[in-house]
């Protein structure tokens, strides 16, 4: 590759031609495969496991977060890529800064023995923050629909 001629070569940079998509906004397939994944990820965090007797799901968030402190980070910088896919994927700033809040609190609340970690079992702030990202892309057109909207109504001929 001849950077002389190149200045972007070799920096992560691609020449775009005519109908190409920008790089950082996912094309509809993409979105949804983007917004599968962070589903099994919401899921793995906060409600893979089924603790038996009590009925209650928790996830790896709330099994790490015993650790003090650093699980809770841990949990913090996982739940950050969900809302720094979000942001790829073309949510609004305000969407970002509520999945941010909702991140923080999650975090500052968890980081409180015991109680915290309780309360980071309940919060299940990764399964909130891609429900509102799939329904920001649901109602923005970004995304088909996981449901169809409607009665249903029986033809009979």
């Amino acid at each position: 590759m001849d950077f002389a001629r190149d200045p972007g070569a070799g920096r992560g940079t691609t020449r775009m031609g005519p109908g190409d998509t920008t790089p950082f906004r996912p094309k509809p397939d993409d979105r949804e495969a983007t917004l599968l994944r962070l589903e099994a990820l919401a899921h793995l965090m906060d409600s893979a496991f089924l603790i038996p007797g009590i009925n209650r799901r928790v996830g790896m968030d709330a099994i790490v977060g015993l650790v003090p402190i650093i699980g809770d980070v841990a949990g913090m910088l996982i739940a950050s890529y969900v809302v720094n896919e979000a942001r790829r994927l073309g949510a609004p700033r305000w969407l970002v800064a509520r999945m941010m809040a909702n991140v923080v609190f999650d975090g500052a609340i968890g980081m409180v023995p015991l109680a915290g970690d309780l309360f980071d079992a309940a919060f299940k702030a990764n399964r909130r923050n891609v429900a509102l990202l799939r329904r920001h892309l649901e109602k923005t057109g970004g995304l088909r629909p996981n449901e169809i909207e409607g009665t249903a109504v029986r033809l009979d001929g």
